[in-house]
C-alpha cells in the first residue's frame, strides 16, 4: 500500500503489519487531478501543495494526529494494470481499515449550514458509483466543503444521509440482502462501464480479475462470484424493463427489494 505522507508530502510503500496508521480521502474526480507521476516527478511536491484537495487532506490529517493519508488519484499507479487491478481489489479493505475517511465535496460552497441549504443534499458525490464503498466502509466518516469546513459526520449526519440515499444499514451494511446492496447502486453513475461492477466488489466481499475492455460482462461475472458465495436468493428479486431475469446488462437498472423485505418480515 503507498501513502502520502502528510508532512513531506512524499509516497512511501508500505506492506502487511508495517502499515501505519492513515487517513483517507473520499471525493469525486474532476478534469485535472494530481497523479502519481506528478507527485514523483521534480517539482511533484509544489504541485501536491497547488492542490486544495491534497493539501486540505493532509492538513486535517495532521490536525487530526495521522502522518499518513492516501488518495486514490495520486497514490496508485494507473500505468501499471497489476497495481491497478490490486488496487480495486483491496480499496474496500483500505477504507475499512483507515482511521476516518475524510470527504470533500468540491461543488458544496463555504460557509455552509446543512440545516439551511440544499448544496450537502444535490451533492454529485452522491451519484457516483465508487463513493458507494466510500461511505459504506470507513466507521469514521467526516464531511468537509469546498473550503475544508466541517460539515458534520456520518454519525451527526445520520437521519440526513439516509434521506438522500436511502440506504438505512449505513453502519451495518452488511446485516442487507443483495437486493437492498444493489438498490443502492441502481441510480449512481461510473465513468467506464466496467466501473459499475468493479465498484461494487468490495460490498459484497467479491475480488475478481479487473479487464477494461469487458464491457457489461464485468456485470454478470460480478452475479456469478455473488452466486458462488451466497445462498441469498434475493438476488433474483431486481426487475429490468418490467422484465426479471438474471444478468442486467445496462446501468439504468431498478431493483426490486419485495422479496428480500417480505421474508425479512416472516
Amino acid at each position: 500500500m503507498r501513502l502520502l505522507n502528510a508532512k513531506t508530502l512524499k509516497l512511501h510503500s508500505f506492506f502487511g503489519q508495517d502499515i501505519p496508521p492513515y487517513a483517507i480521502l473520499s471525493h469525486r474526480w474532476s478534469e485535472s487531478e494530481v497523479t502519481f507521476q506528478d507527485v514523483e516527478d521534480e517539482g511533484g511536491i509544489d504541485v501536491a501543495r497547488a492542490d486544495p484537495k491534497i493539501f486540505g487532506c493532509c492538513a486535517q490529517a495532521l490536525k487530526d494526529g495521522w502522518d499518513y493519508v492516501w488518495i486514490d488519484s495520486c497514490c496508485i499507479d494507473k500505468s501499471s494494470s497489476a497495481e491497478l487491478s490490486e488496487a480495486i481489489n483491496s480499496m474496500f479493505r483500505w477504507y475499512q481499515d483507515a482511521l476516518v475517511c475524510y470527504v470533500y465535496l468540491s461543488d458544496v460552497p463555504g460557509a455552509f449550514n446543512a440545516t439551511h441549504s440544499s448544496a450537502f443534499q444535490k451533492s454529485a458525490w452522491f451519484k457516483r458509483g465508487w463513493t458507494l464503498q466510500e461511505l459504506l466502509a470507513p466507521e469514521t466518516v467526516i464531511f468537509f466543503d469546498q473550503d475544508w469546513i466541517e460539515i458534520g459526520t456520518k454519525a451527526t449526519l445520520e437521519d440526513e444521509l439516509i434521506s438522500i440515499t436511502k440506504i438505512t444499514h449505513l453502519f451495518d451494511f452488511s446485516e442487507a440482502c443483495i437486493a437492498q446492496k444493489m438498490s443502492w447502486a441502481a441510480k449512481r453513475k461510473t465513468s467506464r462501464v466496467e466501473d459499475e461492477a468493479y465498484c461494487l466488489m468490495g460490498i459484497f466481499g467479491i475480488n475478481m480479475p479487473i479487464l477494461y475492455g469487458e464491457g457489461e460482462k464485468a456485470f454478470l461475472r460480478l452475479q456469478q462470484e455473488i452466486i458462488k458465495m451466497s445462498a441469498d436468493e434475493s438476488i433474483f428479486a431486481w426487475r429490468y424493463n418490467d422484465s426479471t431475469m438474471l444478468y442486467p446488462i445496462r446501468r439504468k437498472y431498478r431493483f426490486a427489494c419485495t422479496f428480500c423485505l417480505s421474508r425479512l418480515a416472516q
